[in-house]
């Protein structure tokens, strides 16, 4: 097995302080690997980079087209958003919609990062909710498909149709058996594959428009879900949000927990998957913008690429003391 390779460096003046090692994998729409750093067959949970492959069943099963559900809606499914009203707002609808509530959900509370709506709560002298947990979106999603199944309410269960559903249209999607899964941060099982396996999965997505069965055709919806609302998928500030915006529609992105990231270039029909072996977040945001540069999909000079490839180190007091930037081996760029 190939070991990590360097991939994000961390400068403090002239002296290179720290190094982000992972691997990386870029795979085209038949399945083969394009290039390739570190060992592309590592088994990793993608965590949450992988939520348009969960959305599937939601279209596939026809829940969505029961229950009237539009792009924001798929966008949401798919998201790790920030818990702004914008995403809070749109999902307690969705709960409405399904004569359900919060008590319905099975994420967990979460104080949410959006600064607006974290204060709001203090002020209120209120507590989060699970609305607010960032895969709320996604936990509508499961809900959705739970009662479209007639299925019970413990939708996180390994054995619950829903969470059944999500496997096999992972293991369809990246060609491969899951070796094992764990529990995610929003309770839901987390299925692992390996890198090779996750990027062809993108790789399938980004060429699903030139096929017509149920399941590309759900894909291209979650595609354009995504590039159409890049601010649902995760919101202000943020390396999705923010790198979505700057490429157009070029590519759909998303990240996971503990240094993960996908990306889903159809122009190029090819699909993205880097794993930072210390999970480090910094270092993945870092890692998929100088990919998406060396692809061609994003400009080198765009803020939005300049500011995860070319991040400040700070002090305290707003000095700039030194930059965040991709390893000299890790893209050109």
């Amino acid at each position: 097995m190939s070991q990590p390779v360097p991939m994000v460096e961390v400068w403090r003046g002239s002296l290179l302080e720290s190094v982000h090692a992972g691997h990386a994998v870029i795979c085209d729409d038949s399945g083969q690997i394009v290039r390739s750093w570190g060992d592309p067959e590592a088994v990793i949970y993608p965590r949450s980079s992988v939520k348009m492959i969960q959305g599937l069943p939601l279209i596939t099963s026809g829940a969505a087209a029961k229950f009237g559900l539009g792009p924001d809606h798929l966008a949401l499914a798919c998201a790790s958003h920030s818990g702004a009203a914008i995403h809070t707002d749109r999902v307690r609808a969705w709960l409405d919609h399904l004569g359900l509530g919060d008590d319905d959900f099975r994420c967990g509370p979460q104080v949410p990062d959006d600064r607006a709506a974290r204060e709001a709560l203090i002020r209120a002298h209120e507590t989060p909710c699970q609305v607010h947990n960032n895969c709320s979106g996604k936990h509508a999603g499961f809900l959705t498909l739970a009662q479209h199944m007639g299925a019970g309410p413990e939708y996180v269960e390994i054995d619950h149709p829903v969470q059944q559903a999500c496997r096999a249209a992972f293991e369809e999607a990246t060609g491969e058996t899951s070796p094992t899964y764990g529990i995610d941060g929003c309770s839901a099982p987390n299925f692992a594959g390996s890198l090779r396996g996750i990027a062809r999965a993108m790789a399938w997505f980004a060429s699903a428009r030139d096929r017509s069965d149920r399941a590309s055709l759900a894909a291209v919806d979650l595609y354009a879900a995504m590039t159409a609302h890049p601010e649902l998928v995760a919101g202000e500030r943020r390396a999705c949000t923010e790198l979505m915006r700057a490429m157009g529609g070029a590519a759909a992105i998303k990240t996971g927990a503990e240094g993960v990231f996908v990306a889903i270039l159809p122009e190029r029909r090819l699909g993205v998957a880097l794993k930072i072996a210390d999970g480090a977040t910094r270092a993945s945001n870092c890692a998929i913008a100088a990919i998406l540069v060396e692809l061609g999909v994003l400009d080198p000079d765009h803020p939005a690429a300049q500011k995860f490839m070319a991040a400040p180190v700070r002090s305290r007091r707003g000095a700039v003391c030194g930059q965040i930037r991709p390893a000299s081996g890790l893209a050109a760029a």
